[in-house]
Order: C-alpha cells, then structure tokens, then sequence
C-alpha cells in the first residue's frame, strides 16, 4: 500500500522560497480565459450560418471542431506534461490557443469556412492544454486539505470570463452583423453576397484578434516570472502508460468520478443550451412573438450565468465547514428537486426553477475533479486527461435531448419532457457525492 508520505515524495517541487501566490494568480488567470473562449463560441453557430448562407446544422460543426480539439488533445497533453511539467503544459496550451486565435485572420482572407473550423480546432487543443494542466496544477499549489476549496476558488473566475464571452458575442458581433438572414442573403448576387459576407467576417474576426493580445501577454507574464516547478520523478516517467492506466482504473474514486464528470458536463451544456428553447415556449404562450421571447430567454441566461458565477464564491466559504462531496451531494438533491418543477410544472416558475439550477451546479465541477484526483499521486497528470475527455459528455447527451425536443411526446410538452436527460445526469452527481462524502 503506498502511503501519503510515499506519493508526495514521487512528486518533485521546487519552491527554492518561490511564493504560490503569483503563480496562483497567472494560472487563474487561464480559467476566465477558456470560459471566454466558451461563450464567445456558442453563439457562432447561427453566426456562421447566416454569414455563410448553411443551415444551422451546418453551422453545428463549430461545436464539433470545438469539442474535438478538447478530446483529442487531452491525452497527449498529459503525455507531454508527464513528460515535462505543468509550468511546460500551461505554456504550449496558451501558444495553442494564440494560434488558434490568429489563425481567424488567415481564413478570414480566404473567405471559407473550412478554415475557420480548423483555427477552432486548434484553439481547443490549445484549451485542452491548458485544462489538463491548469487544474492539477492549482491542487498541487499548497496543501492537500485545502485543495478542493482552493480548485473552487480557481475555477470561479472561469463563469466571469464566460460572461465577458456572452457580452462580447451579443455586443460587438450578434450586434453588429448584418441583419439580413439566410434567406435574405440567398438572393443577392455573388458580388453583394460576397462584399457582406467579408463585412460581417471582419466584424466576427475582430474580437478574436484582440484576444489575442490578452493571451500573449499573459504568455509573456508566465515565461517571466519564477513559478514553482512541479513534475513527475525520472522513474515514473519511465513507467509504461498501460501500467498508468490500469492503476488509475483500479481507483474507484478516479474511474467513478470520470463517469460522474461526464454527465455533469452533460448536464450543464443541456441546462444552457435548451434554456432558450424552454423560454421561448414560455413566453410565446403568454402572448410574446417569438423573436421577443427569444431575447427574454437570453436574459434569463445571462441570469443563471450570474448566479453560477456567485454561488461560487458561496460554495468556496461553505467548504470551510462542509466536506466538500457531502456539500455536492446536496446540491445534486436539489437540483433533482428543482427539475421536477422544470419537467411538471412549467410556465414561469419552471423557467426561474431552469435558472435556479445553476446555482446547483456551480461547485460540481471542481468538487468532482478534487476529488477524483484526490488519491491519485503521481498520476495526476494522466488523470486529468481522463477527467478533461469526460468533457464529450457536453457534445454526446444535447443531442439525446435535442432527439426528445424533436419528438412527439404526447403527456407532456416535449421541450419539458427533455429536461429528464439532465434529470438523470444529476443522480448520477448525486450517488458520487454520497459515495464520497466525507
């Protein structure tokens, strides 16, 4: 049995009187950074769609790319961090991402969008970098009690660079686009449809650009300052991956909490995405038409984005006091009783019970990944990547309730009825933080 003593020793950190705090700042950093990255995305699906005259099944490669990038580059990133060390890790994964986001000016000029998926693509991969390091690194920076609190406190800023997303995509891109729709632009000529289509590019591109410069600089910051170094021994990273592998899946707490990070990413993505399609059947029956109730809706969101960010911070105080599954364990229980007024009762209420999960769901991310890593040792690395690919689950069950909204649900109205999918997501949550409570 390896004991505590034993693990720490397979990590080496050299402090050398280097202080975390610093290192713990520009490392958060990053957090808000991939939320942006997050939320300026999803609305570029209709974007895209309309700029390039495709329908918004189409325009759903943006998510495809996106969420490729995020699975395919988890492993190697751990690979590589392995190898290296997480200081290494969170470097190549903002170089990854500053590419990514430079590689908008290139297939701006050629006017496609194959272009554009693939400069989303790497961008991910550039995000998968950075969560596959970023967040055993911040367990690593001080002690192990406080590790979960202090991934919480991490993974706060990570919702406010979502919501700096959100305002920049509806502010200076949805704002400032043509208005002209899909069908509008199938008519012009080639010569207008083109001279538009570069129009609305360049006010879609421009964002990007000026992330950009945000990226490099804090590339520029990290290369600068002293920051603990924290890598694996030479002996274990010698060791074959399949000897990793079946460690790791030997651990309960790790395997389980894989399967449990995957359905509460499916769970969130499913609460965000189709809270506009609930909301807009809600207000459309209260009299609204539809593009009305659209922008309702969209409040109501930018709402829950608020209080996910929020709780945040109240869930980090109440870890202070809780263990932070039990404290998980009754947030799942909650939300649980939240979507039952969602399925069943609708209306209003159902929508502001939508937007009251969220405050439910604002600790489960980084309570899961804590704990799951939280008896892994020198394996961490590898860990994370798992924990990162369960990232799939925001791409895999959208499109089990998207199939339920399509459906003919005959006892209840269908947008309801999908709600089941994160339903079932959170008492998956649920029995994780029970298992795992104390």
């Amino acid at each position: 049995m390896t004991t505590d003593k034993e693990k720490k020793s397979r990590l080496l950190v050299t402090r050398e009187g280097v202080s975390y705090v610093l290192p713990f700042i520009v490392v958060t950093c990053c957090f808000a950074l991939w939320g942006f990255a997050n939320d300026i995305t999803n609305p570029m699906v209709k974007a895209f769609s309309k700029i390039f005259r495709m329908s918004v099944t189409d325009g759903t490669l943006v998510q495809v790319a996106f969420y490729g990038g995020y699975f395919c580059m988890a492993l190697p990133a751990a690979l590589f961090i392995r190898r290296h060390s997480f200081k290494s890790g969170v470097l190549v994964g903002l170089a990854l991402y500053a590419l990514g986001v430079l590689l908008f000016l290139p297939a701006k000029a050629l006017g496609s969008f194959a272009p554009f998926l693939v400069a989303y693509f790497i961008l991910t991969c550039g995000l998968s970098f950075l969560e596959t390091s970023c967040n055993p690194y911040i367990l690593l920076m001080g002690d192990r009690e406080t590790a979960t609190r202090r991934l919480n406190l991490a993974q706060s800023f990570n919702p406010i660079g979502s919501l700096a997303g959100m305002f920049v995509a509806m502010n200076f891109i949805q704002a400032r686009l043509s208005p002209l729709d899909t069908a509008q632009r199938a008519l012009l000529d080639d010569a207008r449809f083109e001279a538009l289509k570069q129009s609305d590019l360049s006010v879609l591109v421009q964002p990007y650009v000026l992330l950009s410069v945000v990226i490099l600089a804090l590339l520029a910051v990290l290369l600068a300052v002293r920051v603990p170094t924290v890598r694996q021994a030479a002996s274990d990273r010698r060791e074959p991956l399949l000897t990793v592998v079946k460690r790791l899946w030997a651990n309960r707490a790790y395997r389980y909490g894989v399967l449990a990070q995957f359905f509460y990413v499916g769970a969130q993505i499913t609460c965000w995405t189709f809270i506009i399609q609930y909301g807009t059947r809600v207000f459309m029956a209260e009299g609204m038409t539809e593009q009305a109730a659209e922008v309702m809706s969209q409040r109501y969101n930018i709402v829950a984005m608020v209080i996910f960010c929020l709780m945040r911070f109240v869930n980090i105080y109440l870890m202070k006091y809780i263990k932070p599954g039990r404290l998980m364990a009754f947030f799942a229980a909650v939300a649980l009783l939240l979507l039952l007024g969602v399925i069943l009762v609708g209306g209003r209420t159902g929508m502001c019970c939508l937007v009251a999960v969220s405050a439910c769901m604002s600790l489960m991310f980084p309570t899961i990944y804590g704990i799951a890593l939280g008896e892994v040792g020198h394996d961490a690395e590898l860990g994370s990547a798992g924990l990162i690919m369960a990232i799939l689950g925001g791409s895999v069950l959208p499109a089990v309730q998207a199939m339920i909204i399509d459906s003919n649900v005959q006892w209840l109205p269908a947008v309801n009825a999908s709600f089941a999918v994160p339903f079932l997501c959170f008492v998956v949550v649920l029995l994780y933080g029970l298992r795992y409570r104390r």
